[in-house]
């Protein structure tokens, strides 16, 4: 297992280290209360949505690029997005809830959304039937009424679409594509090849973004130093 500073972690971290969750949140209430920031005091749901997009991308760049020190900064980011989020929940005047409430949820989640671990079911097959099994259990939770109810409209217009076609796809539901007679239907033909082929779609086409971007950079640089 590994450690940090020669010290190994195991499941039971040490006490200090254990109570940060709850030093966060603190120091959440404390900026939002009177005598705090007044930034802070100010934000609301709304105002801080792109933040949240903004840092879920930075955390996906960190991953790309295998960046360790970046990774644990933009995991820090994000959660402060969650605890953030939370405590303006917890001034609504008709509906408050906590970061107690929403880790509770999402216990409950986890282990009614995982029956073959916590549960008697047997476990699936393979990954598609747990697949399968999965939106089976969220239409069921959230009462949907299509396979594809659910896909966030925020999400690039890429993921989307591969999100999309998974979902039908599990639901065994053959739809014609869109006639390859325009760049939308190509690229809708695109994502389905990249689905068949197990790629990422969107991470693939960042990939090759990014390496076009250096190419660019270092002939720009050599173009200047030229």
């Amino acid at each position: 297992m590994g450690g940090r500073g020669g010290r190994v972690l195991t499941g039971t971290p040490p006490r200090d280290e254990r109570d940060r969750l709850a030093e966060l949140v603190a120091i959440m209430d404390r900026l939002r209360s009177p005598g705090g920031c007044p930034w802070d005091a100010e934000q609301t749901h709304a105002s801080l949505a792109p933040y949240a997009l903004e840092e879920a991308y930075e955390l996906v760049e960190a991953i790309e690029h295998d960046d360790r020190a970046g990774l644990r900064e933009e995991l820090g980011d994000l959660l402060l997005q969650v605890v953030f989020h939370a405590r303006v929940a917890r001034e609504h005047a008709d509906d408050p809830f906590d970061v107690q409430d929403v880790a509770g949820d999402l216990v409950a989640k986890l282990v009614r959304r995982h029956p073959h671990v916590f549960a008697d079911e047997q476990a699936a097959p393979d990954d598609e039937g747990r697949n399968v099994a999965w939106d089976r259990i969220k239409r069921a939770e959230k009462a949907r009424g299509s396979a594809l109810d659910g896909v966030p409209l925020a999400l690039g217009a890429l993921a989307r679409t591969q999100k999309l076609v998974a979902r039908a796809e599990r639901a065994g539901l053959v739809v014609e594509a869109p006639a390859a007679d325009d760049l939308g239907a190509r690229l809708f033909a695109l994502v389905r090849e990249a689905r068949a082929a197990g790629l990422d779609a969107e991470g693939e086409l960042r990939r090759t973004a990014a390496g076009w971007e250096a190419r660019v950079r270092a002939a720009e640089t050599s173009s200047t130093d030229a």
